[in-house]
């Protein structure tokens, strides 16, 4: 019986130890159930697991995440383990230490201990000995209460206020509410007293006008001096260096002008903003300024300092964009500066540069002007001329040209160009329009008829219509009268003025010329005949 009662508690033994074994791990079948379960919580359709303290688990969570280790010992899914348990005993204490100073403040003016004597270690200059001598608030004593032993003042009292981070930055911590009902009670007082002087004020105009009658009821619907001019005042926000602040702008616009609007009634007209009661434009641009009383509220920006101010703000971000500005709020006066250089330098190169402008070219404006003789230059060279121009004695000066100077053709004293007549050019000594032709002296001149009939005649010998082509020009008229009229009338080059000269033409030489003359018109027509 023994042998077998220690055989079956062995037995025993061993079965309690499967088990223990078979209930720590799952089964085929346990497994698929347990995964099942897991697919179905996380689709929504089984309720979450539930943690020790009942809150419900995240199905989407890891496992290895939701398995607690072995010296947790925990059966189920839980949380726990994952939490921050140094954190949590850390705001444990801070929440107590809140709740235990939550009523504590730094107590102003409080005091402790009232010594007798001066201590040692105590300030030297009240006694105190909650403070040392560099942080003593009272005011210095010719001797101290170290050396009199006299007026010894009592210790402060120190609380030691443990505050958070959003403690000490509360701009409001340690404020007590208690202390604005003074606040409160002073305003009602003053708010009191002018209630109680506004009724007094009324009460005495009520008695003054009992004594003027009924008829005077219709004037109550008047308005008085003062509140009419409450018309003039506008309230709106203005802007301040600290933030808005609400307050009253008077409308420096009297009753009786003319509105802006109402300046010009055309619907293209200068826009009139109502809320600001501004109109930026000229109403009426077209008006003289003589005429206009108003020029538009733009009109000030173009005038007095705002220019030199524009000027001054453009100069410094022209050197702000090169790297050498400076902040203009920051340093006014070194920005001032810097642009009375700046404009001291330009006109002294302005003036440098008209000076050589001057210096190159000239100035005909000046009054003080140069002789023309000094800018060609002096010479020791000598000329002399006689009464009529003509060179006795040097050499006279000729402007260098690429032309010929003084180089008359076909016995003509002036040169082609000199007269314009009906806007044809001609010779000023015959008023003869056709280039290269023979000079018929004056007489053509004081006919009147500017050279026409001998520029006609011209033309005929030149192309062989009025005869053999070597016929000689007579002048208009019959005779030889009017032929030896035109040759006395006639002035020749050497004539200066104020002398009268007879020049006798030879006709031979005059027969010639115009015989060279036609030719030569008979070969250009031919010339402009091939080149067509």
């Amino acid at each position: 019986l023994g042998s077998s009662g220690a055989g079956g508690g062995v037995a025993g033994k061993r079965a309690v130890t499967m088990a223990s074994s078979s209930s720590r791990q799952k089964s085929r079948e346990d497994y698929r159930r347990a995964m099942e379960l897991e697919e179905a919580r996380k689709a929504g359709l089984a309720p979450a697991a539930l943690d020790e303290d009942g809150k419900e688990i995240n199905p989407h969570i890891p496992q290895f995440m939701t398995t607690a280790p072995w010296y947790m010992q925990s059966d189920g899914p839980t949380l726990k383990h994952q939490r921050n348990w140094k954190k949590e005993v850390e705001d444990a204490e801070e929440a107590k230490e809140a709740a235990k100073g939550k009523d504590q403040w730094y107590q102003r003016g409080k005091k402790t201990f009232q010594a007798t004597k001066y201590r040692k270690g105590a300030c030297a200059n009240c006694g105190a000995m909650t403070h040392k001598t560099k942080d003593c608030l009272e005011r210095p004593r010719a001797k101290g209460a170290k050396w009199t032993n006299k007026n010894i003042a009592a210790d402060e009292h120190i609380a030691e206020v443990r505050l958070g981070y959003d403690g000490k930055r509360d701009r409001w911590n340690g404020y007590d509410a208690r202390d604005f009902a003074k606040v409160q009670q002073r305003y009602e007082k003053i708010e009191s007293a002018k209630q109680e002087e506004a009724k007094k004020r009324e009460l005495e105009e009520k008695f003054k006008d009992e004594g003027g009658g009924e008829g005077d009821g219709e004037g109550e619907f008047l308005l008085k001096d003062e509140e009419e001019a409450g018309f003039n005042k506008v309230e709106k926000r203005v802007r301040t260096t600290a933030g808005g602040a609400t307050g009253s702008v008077r409308n420096l616009r009297i009753r009786e002008d003319t509105a802006k609007y109402l300046l010009n009634l055309d619907v293209n007209s200068a826009h009139y903003d109502p809320k600001s009661r501004s109109m930026r434009a000229d109403p009426n641009p077209d008006l003289p300024d003589s005429e206009k009383n108003f020029r538009g509220d733009a009109h000030l920006l173009r005038e007095g300092e705002v220019q030199a101010w524009n000027r001054l703000v453009l100069h410094q971000g022209q050197l702000s964009g090169a790297g050498q500005g400076h902040h203009m709020q920051a340093l006014p006066s070194q920005a001032e500066a810097l642009y009375k250089e700046f404009k001291a330098k330009k006109e002294k190169v302005a003036a440098k540069s008209k000076t050589n402008v001057v210096d190159l070219y000239g100035n005909a404006a000046r009054d003080d002007k140069i002789d023309q003789r000094l800018l060609v230059g002096q010479t020791e060279r000598y000329v002399e001329y006689n009464r009529r121009g003509q060179v006795v004695k040097g050499e006279e000066n000729r402007v260098a040209s690429r032309y010929e100077e003084d180089v008359m053709v076909n016995n003509h004293t002036s040169v082609w160009g000199s007269w314009w007549h009906d806007g044809v050019w001609g010779y000023a000594c015959c008023r003869q329009t056709m280039r290269n032709s023979y000079c018929t002296g004056q007489a053509e001149r004081d006919e009147g008829n500017h050279g026409e009939a001998a520029g006609t005649a011209a033309r005929e010998v030149a192309v062989g219509a009025g005869g053999d082509g070597r016929k000689m020009l007579k002048p208009r008229g019959a005779g030889e009268a009017s032929a030896s009229a035109g040759a006395a009338g006639y002035q020749g080059k050497q004539q200066t003025w104020g002398e009268h000269q007879e020049v006798a033409l030879d006709e031979e030489k005059l027969k010639v010329a115009l015989a060279k003359e036609g030719e030569r018109v008979k070969a250009r027509a031919e010339r402009d005949e091939r080149k067509r």
